[in-house]
């Protein structure tokens, strides 16, 4: 009996043990983020409603592969921007819509502000989306030797001052890689519970404020729909013929970026660059099917290791509220969560109230990892774009990390 008893005070002090350890850990990523965040240029200020010192130009390069449906507003609203020196470099990859015939006509009316290029035969060797985006930087440089590439989806909607604005703090601040964050268009409930989890746990993975510090290797961020890169750094990187066999290019990219000692830099701006990821929670989870367990590079062992520190940093703190000697380090976690959820918000424009659903985006995240890793399993790899790569050739493929 004292044997048991013993036994069982050991297993209670390891659980506040383990209750105390999380809220300091929430509490902790929720102090840094409130330092950090703030920081962060907004470029609606007023102080950034300003022009490019020497209007350098830009070739913006649009690829798609089925997207008439998004393609016509994408381009439109990039045709509607207030800075004049840029050039569109659409690329139709492999379509079998409209996507193509849209381009042209687009084309057509505004010769001297796209050019298009047809995608018919996918080089062996190569994803889909990284070959059309080296094709179309090469074709810019060939042709027009643009100062700035800004590689961006066929599905983001741009304010007018979007690119304007970008640009000038690129300039100012003599970034060699800037990205502007995109809001996410939400259009059901669902999506928020998973976008707003996402874009919490974002601050996990990589601290967006310190991005601009050169010794914080780790801390890189890419993201598809606003990739801005100096033409040079880009030819410094080895575009993306070095990202040949990457599912995920776009971080990829911010990792080279930091890791050759180039200035990278970000900015928020709500509404100025938007997307809308997919239709319902269901349709975000699919998206995500072909990137999670590229995420982990295809590594089992990686997987179940973030399965069990995710499923414990994320519901333990729900698990604990429910008993009285963890209820304490419980609301801690709890609160500092919330914290991280406002200042989410600040760039998102997702409401804080999904909080209260956060351990169901947690959930969600962790059905999409497992069924992003069975579906590969399963398949013997990864269908992208129309195209099937083997796990084999992907993994092959990988940048070391």
């Amino acid at each position: 009996m004292e044997e048991s008893a013993s036994l069982t005070m050991l297993i209670d002090k390891l659980i506040l043990g383990l209750a105390w350890l999380l809220a300091l850990a929430w509490l902790w990523k929720a102090v840094t983020a409130a330092l950090g965040l703030p920081g962060i240029p907004n470029l609606w200020e007023e102080k950034y409603n300003a022009s490019p010192a020497g209007s350098p130009s830009v070739a913006v390069i649009v690829p798609a592969r089925e997207e008439a449906a998004a393609l016509p507003a994408s381009l439109t609203s990039l045709l509607n921007q207030d800075y004049e020196n840029l050039t569109i470099f659409a690329v139709d990859d492999r379509s079998a819509d409209r996507t193509g015939a849209i381009m042209d006509e687009l084309r057509a009316k505004h010769p001297d502000r796209v050019q298009v290029l047809h995608v018919t035969e996918l080089p062996a060797g190569w994803l889909g989306k990284p070959h059309a985006m080296a094709l179309a930087a090469s074709h810019a440089m060939a042709t027009q030797r643009p100062q700035y590439l800004l590689f961006t989806d066929a599905d983001v909607i741009f304010d007018p001052q979007a690119i304007r604005r970008s640009l000038a703090e690129a300039v100012v601040t003599n970034a060699d890689h800037f990205v502007t964050f995109p809001t996410p268009l939400i259009k059901t409930f669902g999506e928020g519970v998973l976008l707003g989890y996402l874009g919490v746990m974002g601050v996990w993975v990589t601290r967006p404020w310190k991005a601009a510090d050169p010794k914080a290797k780790r801390d890189s961020i890419g993201i598809g729909a606003f990739n801005l890169l100096r033409t040079e750094a880009y030819e410094k990187l080895g575009g993306f013929e070095s990202l040949r066999m990457e599912i995920l290019e776009d971080l990829m990219l911010a990792r080279n970026v930091k890791l050759a000692g180039l200035r990278q830099r970000v900015a928020i701006a709500p509404g100025m660059v938007s997307l809308h990821w997919a239709a319902g929670a269901l349709g975000v989870v699919n998206v995500m099917t072909k990137n999670l367990f590229a995420v982990f590079r295809f590594r089992i062992e990686h997987v179940i290791f973030a399965c069990a520190g995710l499923g414990t940093l994320c519901l333990g703190p729900v698990v604990f509220l429910f008993f009285p000697q963890t209820m304490v380090p419980a609301i801690i976690a709890l609160t500092a969560l919330w914290v991280l959820y406002v200042l989410s918000a600040r760039h998102s424009r997702i409401s804080p109230w999904y909080a209260l659903l956060f351990p169901a985006g947690a959930a969600l995240f962790l059905y999409s990892l497992l069924r992003s890793v069975w579906i590969t399993l399963q398949a013997g790899g990864v269908t992208w774009r129309g195209t099937f790569y083997p796990l084999s050739e992907l993994r092959r493929g990988l940048t070391r990390t």
